[in-house]
């Protein structure tokens, strides 16, 4: 089982499970302002945001941009800018107007429910000749206010995005051009497709495996470890277990495993009815379980200004990791700016996810 996925790394990781045999690999880089993710399909979502001067009285206010390529030969770029108002009383702009280096570059509409954007392909084509060099860019309201967009780390996100999509010397790479024939460029890769059975209903008896102290030692065995750990079950305090069942032979068994100032943890194990004392774990990093789907939901920091989410989905044999993302650096967007994720999948039926992006507090 794989790690949370850390905010603040670098990260190059295989996609686990049932996508195991394919090989496709995922990116989760930062360097300064800037962040770029590509999930299991190759698609890639870069995003850029205001400096951080930590010295400052007045923070600046919050902007990001994110720049979306989906992955294959030809592929255009999607540009959205997020703004976030100084005052928390002011108004959500209506238009805000692109200036890169002092020169206009045309309007683009505000959605007033969530401060973002959507950029023309010109204006996404004068963002990407910026962020190549040096640039001043502002997306500026029409009664004044201001945000400015740091460039600082976008070469390297852009290289970094440019390679994990074999794109690099091609004509249509953003941050190394040349004359390699496009068609050489990486194709898109299906996205990892689990179908969720009818779960059986959970019997009477399956509560007698909650009091079983010899399972709750088996538990203990496997909640160990750099990364999975249940505090809590490893302590002396005797949390309740929680069963339920997932098919005719398969309980689903849980427990607190962490609780901490702004995020607490659940572990899930699932347990063959057969030999329950060789249980097997799923995560210790959960927040929930509904409808074969075990979630998890998690601030970066107690603003709630950065989040990371994962899935894992019962296949009717074993829970298989289906999602994982981040909203990004904590830059002052409530819920974080954008869902940036690093695993994807075609979950049938799909019970649905919490969007953190301006939602979780």
């Amino acid at each position: 089982m794989r790690p949370f996925l850390p905010i603040f790394a670098f990260l190059t990781l295989p996609v686990s499970a049932t996508a195991a045999a394919a090989q496709i690999e995922s990116i989760y880089f930062e360097h300064r302002d800037w962040v770029v993710a590509c999930d299991n399909t190759r698609t890639c979502r870069a995003a850029g945001y205001q400096s951080e001067d930590y010295a400052a009285e007045t923070p600046a206010p919050p902007v990001s941009l994110l720049l979306t390529r989906k992955a294959g030969a030809g592929e255009p770029v999607g540009a959205e800018l997020s703004v976030v108002p100084e005052d928390d009383q002011d108004p959500m702009p209506g238009a805000l107007t692109l200036r890169i280096n002092g020169r206009d570059r045309g309007k683009a509409d505000v959605n007033r429910e969530n401060g973002t954007a959507m950029l023309s392909r010109a204006q996404t084509g004068a963002l990407l000749d910026a962020l190549s060099r040096d640039s001043k860019i502002e997306a500026v309201a029409d009664d004044g206010q201001r945000w400015v967009l740091s460039d600082d780390g976008a070469s390297a996100v852009l290289l970094k995005m440019d390679e994990f999509q074999g794109r690099l010397n091609t004509p249509g790479a953003l941050a190394r051009r040349g004359d390699r024939n496009e068609a050489e460029v990486l194709p898109a890769v299906p996205a990892l497709a689990v179908h969720i059975p009818d779960l059986v209903a959970t019997r009477p008896d399956d509560a007698r495996l909650a009091t079983s102290a010899a399972l709750r030692t088996a538990l203990r065995a496997t909640a160990f470890g750099e990364d999975e750990s249940c505090d809590i079950l490893l302590s002396d305090e005797k949390q309740p277990l929680t069963v339920e069942r997932v098919s005719d032979d398969t309980l689903l068994v849980s427990t607190p495993c962490q609780s901490g100032a702004y995020n607490q943890s659940i572990g899930f194990w699932t347990v063959d009815e057969g030999a329950p004392d060789r249980p097997q774990l799923v995560t210790t990093s959960a927040s929930g379980f509904e409808k074969g789907r075990i979630w998890a939901a998690h601030k970066g920091r107690g603003l709630g200004d950065c989040w990371f989410t994962a899935a894992w989905s019962w296949d009717g044999e074993r829970f298989v990791q289906t999602e994982e993302a981040t909203t990004g650096l904590c830059r002052g967007f409530a819920g974080g700016a954008w869902r940036m994720p690093t695993l994807v999948s075609d979950v049938q039926p799909d019970p649905g996810r919490p969007q953190p992006h301006r939602s979780l507090d």
